[in-house]
């Protein structure tokens, strides 16, 4: 499922008619991230964002944990397996998990750093060992488990559409509400749109990033047309990387959030791509989602990744805000 057309302009009459049911889900949202967490016995990061679908959060996760690792700490990634059917808790083996199983979230964040998945976020970070830091992708909503520090990433492109909470728009829960949660903004992309978390952030900081392509897996395809597809939160902004990247993408096609591609799915890609002489292109993610798959062993051998990094502009300051909110003097 894709998200409404409505949910990023304003003036909607459809935002108009579900605002009773959106007055409602932002009352329990807010109740629910409201109360006591409980302590995870060591200090908790907590990576999120103010609405439905994706903004960057596992790439934020995994800069975090690369971070805390060159500063000498040893964190741990606590994934809820969003699309996998393990309820957890369970360590993710890289080598022998699919992401039927753990997600394909979890499968990324364990290339980086040992990582825990778990529906039930408390017994998920009672299962952590060994680590002296757990950052948490997403849980933002979740105030089962306390915090230390909540870091919101906020799509630049998208901001936060109509800003209306769910039904009537994409907030997961009344903005205000989120932002008394929140220690600091992660804006990734041109930030064109975020005027409004922006102006009522008041004095939390905001950094600034950006994805930035794989220099090598990019100048492999320079040269070539290719048929880009990814079922992520914002496909759009994957096109926009490539187009921005210099790749000449001649098809397109957009699926949805964590879309479990089928064989006949498979086939087609792989069908169209040999017809119109075109090298299949997409995300990291997505990937994942195909390996392990016998049905989808083709299309995963036959597509070429384009890995990202997230980079902040104000690096040495987040890290000096990070470990002074974990290094809590005794």
């Amino acid at each position: 499922m894709r998200d409404p057309a409505f949910w990023w302009r304003d003036g909607s009459l459809a935002a108009t008619l579900l605002a009773p049911f959106a007055t409602g889900y932002g009352v329990i949202a807010a109740q629910r991230m409201a109360q006591t967490g409980a302590g995870a016995g060591v200090p908790v990061i907590c990576v999120g964002n103010f609405t439905l679908g994706g903004a960057g959060k596992t790439p934020t996760v995994m800069m975090l944990a690369k971070m805390l690792q060159a500063a000498g700490e040893k964190p741990c990634c606590l994934s809820r397996g969003y699309g996998g059917s393990e309820a957890g808790p369970k360590l993710v083996d890289v080598q022998a998990d699919t992401a039927a199983q753990v997600g394909d979230e979890a499968l990324l964040l364990a290339r980086v750093a040992p990582t825990i998945v778990s529906r039930d976020r408390v017994a998920g970070a009672k299962a952590v060992s060994g680590a002296s830091v757990i950052v948490m992708d997403d849980g933002l909503q979740n105030g089962s488990l306390a915090k230390d520090f909540t870091l919101a990433v906020v799509d630049g492109r998208r901001g936060i559409g109509n800003g209306k909470v769910f039904p009537a728009g994409p907030l997961r829960a009344p903005l205000l509400a989120q932002l008394a949660r929140t220690d600091a903004l992660l804006v990734i992309g041109d930030g064109k749109n975020v005027q409004g978390p922006l102006a009522a952030a008041g004095s939390r900081p905001v950094f600034h990033g950006r994805l930035v392509p794989d220099p090598a897996a990019l100048a492999a395809l320079k040269s070539r047309n290719v048929f880009a597809f990814a079922g992520i939160g914002d496909p759009e902004k994957f096109f926009d990387t490539l187009t921005q990247a210099g790749i000449a993408v001649t098809q397109r096609k957009a699926f949805a959030d964590h879309h479990c591609f089928t064989g006949e799915e498979a086939a087609e890609l792989e069908m169209q791509a040999e017809h119109e002489g075109l090298t299949l292109l997409s995300t990291e993610k997505d990937h994942a989602r195909m390996m392990g798959d016998p049905v989808l062993a083709a299309l995963a051998a036959r597509t070429q990744v384009l890995p990202v990094t997230l980079v902040v502009d104000e690096a040495d300051a987040l890290r000096a805000l990070v470990l002074g909110k974990i290094r809590k003097p005794a």
